[in-house]
């Protein structure tokens, strides 16, 4: 039986950049029949505790994510955390709820393998549903890396 694996976005799409994991699934929806049968799409949106028994029921998530960092805007890194520390600075509009939900998994001991794809932005604090186009330049490469891990 192959593995069930979830591509995750997360973000708030009304902030910007903020919203590039939302703006990510969004892409992948349109080439959802490139996809293998095993893995499913989910816009996460700002994640959170919540979102824990949902995600508990794959073996392997490929969460997508906005990050501040010193990179350019646009840059994208694939990290593989092990501990909700080992997370690069997420926004904190959502920032708080990641790491909970983290560390919340391994205390349960029951956490799917997790790969995290990161997106550095520098536009999130004003209102707008568009990303820069730094950003927007990230989307095809980050959909290429997505099909690539599966």
């Amino acid at each position: 039986m192959e593995e069930r694996i979830l591509i995750l976005g997360i973000g708030n799409l009304v902030l910007q950049d903020e919203g590039v994991g939302i703006h990510a699934i969004q892409a992948l929806e349109k080439k959802k029949e490139e996809l293998p049968a095993h893995v499913e799409l989910l816009d996460g949106g700002t994640g959170g505790v919540g979102m824990i028994g949902v995600l508990q029921e794959y073996d392997r998530i490929i969460m997508i994510d906005a990050t501040l960092d010193s990179s350019p805007a646009g840059t994208i890194k694939k990290i593989k955390p092990k501990f909700s520390k080992d997370y690069p600075r997420l926004l904190s509009s959502h920032e708080f709820g990641l790491r909970d939900m983290i560390e919340s998994m391994i205390i349960q001991e029951n956490i799917p393998e997790i790969d995290l794809i990161t997106i550095s932005v520098k536009n999130f604090q004003e209102i707008g549903m568009d990303l820069s186009p730094d950003v927007e330049r990230a989307i095809p490469p980050v959909i290429e890396m997505v099909k690539e891990m599966i």
